[in-house]
């Protein structure tokens, strides 16, 4: 198995050898004799170079996540003391990084006993079968066959470095035409949605820089790039030390829902449970403001 794994992933017997640290011929035999076991040819030989088939696609992609739960499982016995329960979470990177990691101080002082393990994981996963108890994730279709629940939701809000913009011009929405926007690849949408919402005008709601992860959006912002529209709860910490400013309140009717996502055989259900109540109360003390003072003039 480590064998084919390493030659699926390197597309090479040779460079899978060198990880390996055995022979090609010793790689080339271990996944012949795997294809005799199964019966079905796992790659197409071609002189010095090797290639998928259909049948090897499919099963080097579910080799190598059994191979690294198996991995993670392994780990996570060799490194926790007798006397501790552990949570193996996989969570959106950039909320990890932004919210969840400065806040996780006053779980672990509430509970000694807990450790929290934390992978990146974007994008929704069959959760069954994996090492992770539960992930965190944004709402989404893909998830509908696990149990969930609803933690809070991402309002949106304009923000950015406070020498771009003049105090007495901060809540006066023609600003936002006059500064670069800044946009998250995978949902351009979302300028012309809060300029819908706000009544803003926005000549130039679909242009300037994106990028790929709001974390990348908010360096972008802090490094005086333009005026970033990113969830609340990641750029609360910076809007109070004065890092960033807000250009607008947050948006109503823009953003996403956080999901707290658990599989159909939850190993850890009241620790799970108490966790997510953990959640949600962290959330709502960081509840975005929407008084009136926080509200924007928009363009006529």
């Amino acid at each position: 198995m480590l064998a084919f794994e390493a030659a699926a992933r390197h597309g090479s017997f040779s460079l899978a050898a060198r990880e390996l640290v055995v022979t090609e011929g010793a790689v080339s035999r271990q996944v012949a004799r795997l294809e005799a076991f199964l019966r079905v040819p796992l790659f197409a030989r071609g002189g010095n170079r090797v290639e998928l088939t259909a049948h090897g696609a499919h099963y080097a992609e579910e080799v190598g996540r059994l191979l690294a739960s198996l991995e993670q499982s392994t780990l996570q016995v060799m490194t926790t003391p007798s006397r501790k329960q552990m949570l193996e979470l996989a969570v959106i990177g950039t909320f990890a990084t932004k919210w969840l990691i400065p806040r996780l101080p006053s779980f672990t002082r509430a509970h000694a006993d807990i450790v929290i393990n934390l992978s990146t994981r974007n994008d929704p996963f069959v959760l069954d079968g994996t090492a992770f108890d539960a992930a965190i994730a944004f709402a989404h279709p893909a998830w509908a066959g696990n149990e969930s629940r609803h933690l809070f939701r991402s309002a949106l809000i304009p923000v950015c470095r406070p020498d771009l913009v003049l105090p007495s011009r901060r809540r006066d929405g023609t600003v936002l035409s006059t500064l670069p926007l800044l946009h998250k690849t995978a949902t351009p949408e979302s300028w012309p949605d809060y300029a819908r919402e706000f009544g803003i005008d926005l000549q130039n709601a679909t242009a300037g820089g994106r990028f790929e992860q709001f974390s990348m959006l908010i360096e972008a912002a802090l490094a005086g790039l333009g005026v970033a529209l990113v969830p609340y709860l990641y750029v609360a910490d910076g809007i109070r030390s004065g890092e960033l400013i807000p250009l607008g309140p947050p948006g109503r009717d823009t953003g996403k829902d956080f999901i707290f996502v658990t599989g159909a055989t939850t190993r850890q259900p009241d620790l799970l449970g108490e966790f997510s109540n953990w959640l949600v109360r962290e959330a709502t003390s960081d509840a975005p403001p929407l008084a009136a003072e926080d509200s924007i003039s928009p363009r006529t």
